[in-house]
């Protein structure tokens, strides 16, 4: 397998080029190809062949690791399907979005005031959740009608979706911070 490293992430895994991915297929194949890769097994080989097994490693833990996460793989195929991304340029979002966002950043900042605020904390996680879910929902229907029109739909939403993470991240550990003083 001395092609790894020149394979996109979907053949190397033997899979179709698609949003959809069958997770147990593809852990199943991740474990084979560790197996068959990993440095140990060239515990006994020239330098070189131990410095490609590392390299092959790294680049089969981030190919499974970007399929397997929902927002990494629609960004991957994306940028597969020639679709660039420039994190620090691209923030144009529409007005409805930015609002909900403005909205789910007051309420967070309310929760530390709110009674109750671990509940509450808990019931903004599960709509955060919620979102995203919808938000993976409209990936998948973007996807399975690839325009030029619906792939620059579904770059706005693993954006969206970065943005929703961020936030999550934040609820996170404002409920660590809550728990720590509880």
């Amino acid at each position: 397998m001395s092609d790894v490293l020149s394979q996109n992430y979907f053949s190397l895994f033997d899979l179709p080029v698609s949003f959809s991915v069958d997770l147990n297929e593809l852990e199943s194949r991740y474990r084979d190809l560790q197996r068959s890769l990993h440095p140990d097994r060239y515990a006994s080989a020239s330098d070189q062949e131990r410095r490609i097994s590392v390299q092959q490693t790294a680049y089969l833990n981030e190919a499974f690791h970007t399929l397997r996460d929902i927002p990494r793989r629609a960004r991957y195929l994306l940028e597969l399907k020639g679709i660039d991304f420039d994190d620090e340029k691209d923030t144009h979002f529409d007005g409805a979005f930015l609002m909900q966002q403005m909205e789910l950043r007051e309420e967070l900042e309310a929760i530390a005031q709110a009674g109750d605020p671990l509940e509450n904390i808990s019931r903004f996680l599960v709509k955060l959740e919620q979102y995203r879910q919808a938000m993976y929902a409209e990936l998948k229907s973007l996807f399975a009608d690839e325009t030029s029109e619906n792939l620059q739909a579904a770059k706005q939403t693993v954006q969206k979706i970065r943005f929703l993470n961020r936030l999550q991240q934040e609820a996170e550990e404002r409920e660590e911070d809550l728990l720590a003083n509880f």
